[in-house]
């Protein structure tokens, strides 16, 4: 077992055990399960030189011992798949797939395998540290003495994959998992604590529902500069994958430039429907509801209602009401799930709906909104326009989101799963 702090400065001896510089990098070449060392960068004064591990005899903590007592001085230069894991691995941020969290590579492990020193292991935890300080045999016998914990936590290195080609930053998965199998609000957190490149890297490697999905589980803050990082035809499609009311609002956050860059950019359809939600009052209905709802006509029976829902595959966050609309898309009525399962298929639904349902016009005051939704124990509350026709629904999370303080805000789960 070698750690590369062990190996870093110490001292490269020729065949002759005559000195020749000390050591200033490893290289290993990924691909392999665990990536086999394939060179040193040796330190000869102010010139680096690349020595292939072909020619070394042996490496340890006390140094490099060379087969040959002739080495080639060129210049090193690094090759497409390999790592130089001073400069590229160590002290930069990696991603904990499995622990949802940014953390640092404080050393490297390698391990003999089939007779090559190999990769294995990311060292993350305060050992790592204190084994670079030349600390970390002091501590171990103060903390033998005083029955003290040293804390240690490695990372296998078959969970580690690159982000982007610079692998500056690294992400950790889950064997046989990624981050796009990662709830969306742990991707969120990730990417939130991310620099702006690395954040750039785990996007591209999402699909524009995946991204979107994250994207509305972040800070309005964070939202706006992820989006404004991206380009404007990307950021455009994740935008028409998220609903219409977290597209309104980040859209209105954004610059003006890049609003109308990206609104340009957008579907026809789903840029009328963030215009529109645009023109209400941030602070009303209006400007917290969707457009995304089911609506049907009174004359449907239940089995075709339920046909009708095949066809429209609506998301969980709005399929526990249906609202029932006359031919001039005014609000009529409304049926819950439930109730439109147990009525039998030809029953028509005008039969079996609530008639005149709870509804608040799209210029109530968000707290207004908030207090029926609770008054009443709505998973959603309808919103209409003058004329009472349907315009849109505000859902319990939505309504809450308005009144909460921000510490509450991040405690109150998400009573939807999106999709």
């Amino acid at each position: 077992m070698l750690y590369l702090s062990q190996a870093i400065g110490r001292p490269v001896r020729d065949g002759s055990s005559e000195p020749l510089g000390k050591v200033a990098d490893l290289i290993v070449a990924v691909g392999d399960r665990y990536p086999p060392v394939t060179g040193l960068v040796v330190a000869t004064g102010r010139r680096r030189i690349f020595l292939p591990w072909s020619g070394v005899d042996r490496l340890d903590a006390d140094g490099a011992r060379l087969r040959t007592r002739t080495i080639d001085i060129g210049r090193f230069q690094q090759r497409p798949e390999e790592i130089l894991l001073r400069q590229d691995l160590m002290d930069k941020q990696i991603v904990d797939i499995d622990g949802h969290k940014v953390v640092r590579v404080n050393d490297l492990r390698f391990d003999e395998i089939e007779g090559r020193l190999r990769l294995v292991a990311v060292d993350v935890g305060a050992a790592g540290l204190l084994r670079r300080m030349g600390m970390e045999g002091a501590y171990r016998i103060v903390a033998r003495n005083l029955n003290l914990p040293l804390p240690e936590r490695y990372i296998d290195w078959e969970d580690v994959d690159p982000v982007e080609t610079s692998i500056a930053s690294i992400k950790l998965r889950v064997p046989h998992a990624g981050l796009a199998e990662l709830h969306p609000a742990d991707l969120a957190s990730i990417i939130d604590q991310l620099a702006p490149r690395d954040r750039a890297g785990v996007l591209a490697s999402l699909d524009d529902e995946q991204a979107a999905d994250a994207i509305e589980e972040m800070e309005p803050d964070t939202q706006v500069e992820v989006l404004e990082d991206l380009e404007p035809e990307r950021a455009a499609d994740i935008l028409e994958e998220m609903s219409p009311d977290d597209a309104a609002d980040l859209v209105a956050d954004l610059s003006d430039e890049a609003r109308e860059e990206i609104l340009a950019l957008m579907e026809r359809d789903e840029a009328a429907e963030v215009q529109e939600l645009l023109g209400y009052p941030e602070d009303s209905a209006g400007g917290i509801m969707t457009t995304e709802f089911v609506a049907v006509p009174a004359s449907l029976t239940a089995g075709q209602t339920i046909d009708r829902l095949r066809e429209l595959e609506p998301n969980a966050e709005t399929i526990y009401y249906v609202y029932v609309v006359d031919a001039d898309d005014r609000l009529v009525g409304v049926l819950s799930l439930r109730d439109l399962i147990v009525a039998r298929p030809e029953t028509l639904i005008a039969g079996v709906m609530i008639p005149e349902p709870v509804a608040v016009g799209v210029l109530a005051d968000q707290d207004e909104v908030a207090q029926v939704v609770a008054r009443y124990n709505l998973l959603a509350v309808p919103v209409v326009d003058l004329d009472g026709r349907l315009a849109g629904i505000v859902t319990v999370d939505d309504a809450m989101d308005a009144i909460l303080p921000t510490a509450w805000k991040k405690r109150l789960p998400r009573l939807f799963a999106r999709s």
